[in-house]
Formats: structure tokens, C-alpha cells, sequence
């Protein structure tokens, strides 16, 4: 097969295996008289009202299901979604939003569900939700702060290069519902979050920036890293000088901080994640398998500079003596500093600055292919690329040079004249990342 197809095939196989039809169904279910959620189980005598909220790339596909599952049994719900995500349901409002900048449908969502919460009480239960997205897609915000600061906080920091745990934790200290602070607002009522992960090590405190989480960051931590990565900002630069002053005040202790473990409100709250990278990457690896092709795993936990990420691929595809043909799979979420103009995403990013990498270690039989699970790319409808000596060389003929898109963070144009994007549409999951490479060789027998 084709390495390139190969490549695609087993991606759109990973991305199957955590779809949220799937997910739900293996984690609810109604059987005579209980609600079993997870390993938690209800007697729907003891329920006066069940809620559904959540937020997330994966929240309608999530909600479907559960819609059919549980029927007249809901009886209200909101999520909040990543516009285009929509999919047709009965009793569970779905709000379509912004990401990764919020926008007012997001900051509306959040003010529905804070009215929803609201009216919970002792006997209610509450479920969540919750996958990647979800911090952008509720944009709630405290008092003192308006949308457009929020807008520009989440822009900046997301073009820094800071790793989603740090922006989670300004998020959270930027915020009245994530950060745990969810679970307070839900208070009495019992909360039952299911959780699509999108972030490596799958910690609840930060998919979705922990909105029914404990969380150990503090408004110190968060001031830190603002001032990590934007030194200026202080000075007015960047973004509103309000951020630093709310940031500021409660790390002086005159603003209430996030609830943390330990705390009441948390004593009726569960989770369970039900999809992961690790689910996809196991069958990625047997879709692998099934073509042909020698599996190995690298890990599941790829974080920082797409190139950096690049780099270690192009290592170990040089490191790999036999069997043949192979494929290396790894997992994670890369980031990129974006220093320049250009259009593309951190999938894109990372498959073009692969290509180059294993043409410069002498890998150039050898394809590379890296593609979010969410189906959307950065700014982009594309999922991401696959790419290799080929597309080096018909980009160079066509007088492009593929090294000039990659300084210029354009790899989305790049992709686009050459050819290798890699198109799925709003997948209704979203587990991070899949990384690919597809070594040559003689067939298994």
C-alpha cells in the first residue's frame, strides 16, 4: 500500500476507536430502576432531576447518545460547542461558540449555565460533559474583566508557546466556573463528570481546565506565567492591564481563591475519562498491523515545540534497524511559538518540519504524518498533513521552498499548492494528537 494512504487509513482508524457513540454507550446505562455512570450507580427513585451541561469539540457527539440513552429522564441540558460541531438533539441545548479565542456565544453558554446550576438542588444530579475545547468554548469571566480581555489573553498566550497546562492555569484564575469552581456552583447537587481527555497524563485538573476538578495552581502561579512569557505586559502591552490587576489582587489574597482538595464541595463529585490518546494509539496500532506494517510505540505523552517533536521522529526512524516496513506511532500535543504571519496549525507544522528532518538524516523513503483526533487544525478545516520526500521534491519543483513556509509558520499554504492535507471534518472527539511514521521495507510475510 500506497505509505501515504497507509498513513491516513490507520489515523481515520484511531480516530473511529474514540468516537463518542462509542464512549458513551461503554460508560451509561439504565438497567432495572439504576442509572449506572461509569463505576457509580443511581436508583431513579432517589433522583428528583437529572442535567445535563458540558463544553467541549466532543460535547454534541457526547450528548447524542445520552440523549437516546437516557430520553424524558434529562430534564434540561446546555453545552456548549465549537461552531460546526452541531448535531441534531432533543433535550439538551447545544450553544454554538468560538475556539480557540471565546467569543459572546461562549460567554452567553457560561451565563446559562450558571443560571442552570442555579436551581440544582440536594437530590439533583448533575452530568458533565466535558473534552478539549471546553476552556475556550465556556467563556465566563470575573467581575472587573470583560470579553475582549479575555480575548486577548487566550490569543496571546496561545501564540506563545506556553504548554496547555499553563494556560489552563490562567484560565482557571480568569474564571468562574473552571478551576473546580463548577463544582461549587453545583453544590448540593451530585455531579458526575465523563471526560474525553485532550491532554497528556489525562489529569482531570486539566481537560477542560478541571471545571469539577480540585485545583492545586493558585493565583500566584498564574500571575508567573503571564509574566513568563510577556515581561511587557505590564507595562499595557499585549493585553489589558485589568488582567494583571485581577491576577495581582488574588495573589495578595482579596479575591477567593479556586477550591482545593479537600474542600466540601468536591464530597459528591466523580469523574471517569472515558476516551484517550492511548485508546486511539491502540488502534492505530492494530489498524498497523492489519496493513502490514511493524508497530512501535515511541509513547503517548509528546509535548513542546513541534520541531523538537519532529527531530525525535526523524531520530528514531533513522534508529530503526528491522523489521520492514514499519510504523512509529506517538501521541501528545505539540506546540508552536508563532513568530510570523503565515496560516496553519500545529499538526501541519509538525509533518512539514518532519519531512525535513528525515530528508536531512537520510530517511528519504520514509513518510510522516501528523493530524489532530478534534478533525481542526489551529485556524484551519484541516486535521493536518502527511508528508514526505515526495513532497518535498514536487514542492521544489514547483519553485516553493518548503524550509521559507516552515520560517514563516505557512505550512497551511504550503500543504495547499503541494497537496497532503489530511481532511476529516468535525470528528465529534478530540484526544490530542496522532504522530506517524511509515518506514519502507519488504512486507511482513
Amino acid at each position: 500500500m500506497n505509505l501515504y494512504h497507509a498513513a491516513e487509513a490507520i489515523f481515520k482508524e484511531a480516530v473511529q476507536s474514540v468516537h463518542p457513540e462509542k464512549l458513551i454507550r461503554a460508560a451509561v446505562s439504565v438497567v432495572d430502576g439504576y442509572l449506572h455512570i461509569g463505576a457509580k450507580k443511581f436508583p431513579l427513585s432517589s433522583l428528583n432531576r437529572i442535567y445535563v451541561v458540558g463544553a467541549g469539540k466532543a460535547s454534541a457527539g457526547m450528548a447524542k447518545p445520552l440523549e437516546e440513552i437516557l430520553g424524558d429522564l434529562i430534564s434540561e441540558g446546555l453545552i456548549a460547542v465549537k461552531y460546526g460541531h452541531e448535531l441534531p438533539l432533543n433535550k439538551i441545548k447545544q450553544v454554538p461558540a468560538a475556539h480557540p479565542v471565546p467569543d459572546e456565544k461562549g460567554a452567553a453558554a457560561a451565563t446559562e449555565i450558571h443560571r442552570l446550576l442555579n436551581r440544582t438542588g440536594e437530590q439533583d444530579l448533575v452530568i458533565c460533559l466535558w473534552s478539549g475545547g471546553a476552556s475556550a468554548l465556556l467563556a465566563d469571566y470575573p467581575a472587573g474583566i470583560d470579553l475582549a480581555d479575555l480575548q486577548a489573553v487566550s490569543d496571546h498566550l496561545l501564540r506563545s508557546g506556553a504548554a496547555i497546562g499553563e494556560i489552563n492555569t490562567v484560565r482557571k484564575h480568569l474564571s468562574t466556573l473552571k478551576g473546580g469552581q463548577f463544582a461549587r456552583c453545583a453544590w448540593p447537587a451530585q455531579v458526575v463528570s465523563l471526560i474525553i481527555s485532550d491532554v497528556v497524563g489525562d489529569d482531570p485538573a486539566t481537560i477542560a481546565s478541571g471545571p469539577s476538578v480540585p485545583d492545586t495552581g493558585t493565583f500566584q502561579d498564574a500571575l508567573q506565567i503571564v509574566r513568563r512569557y510577556f515581561p511587557a505586559a505590564s507595562d499595557g502591552n499585549f493585553f489589558s492591564r485589568r488582567i494583571l490587576d485581577h491576577l495581582e489582587k488574588g495573589s495578595r489574597g482579596l479575591l477567593a481563591e479556586t477550591p482545593k482538595p479537600g474542600d466540601p464541595v468536591f464530597e459528591k463529585v466523580s469523574h471517569f475519562i472515558i476516551g484517550s490518546n492511548e485508546i486511539a494509539l491502540a488502534a492505530a496500532a492494530a489498524k498497523a498491523e492489519q496493513l502490514g506494517f511493524f508497530t512501535r510505540l515511541l509513547g503517548t505523552r509528546a509535548e513542546g515545540p513541534a520541531e523538537e517533536i519532529a527531530s525525535f521522529l526523524a531520530t528514531h526512524a533513522l534508529s530503526h534497524r528491522a523489521p520492514w516496513p514499519a510504523c512509529l506511532l506517538l501521541g501528545g500535543e505539540s506546540t508552536v511559538e508563532v513568530r510570523a504571519e503565515g496560516k496553519g496549525g500545529r499538526n501541519q507544522h509538525l509533518a512539514l518540519a518532519a519531512a525535513l528532518a528525515l530528508e536531512a538524516r537520510g530517511n528519504a523513503g520514509a513518510v510522516a504524518l501528523s493530524a489532530g483526533t478534534d478533525g481542526t487544525d489551529g485556524p484551519t478545516d484541516m486535521a493536518g498533513a502527511v508528508a514526505g520526500s515526495a513532497t518535498l521534491e514536487k514542492a521544489r519543483g514547483m519553485g516553493l521552498d518548503p524550509q521559507d513556509f516552515l520560517a514563516r509558520c505557512d505550512s497551511y499554504r504550503f500543504f495547499e499548492q503541494v497537496g497532503g492535507h489530511v481532511y476529516t471534518g468535525p470528528t465529534q472527539t478530540n484526544v490530542m494528537d496522532l504522530m506517524l511514521v511509515m518506514l519502507p521495507g519488504k512486507q511482513k510475510e
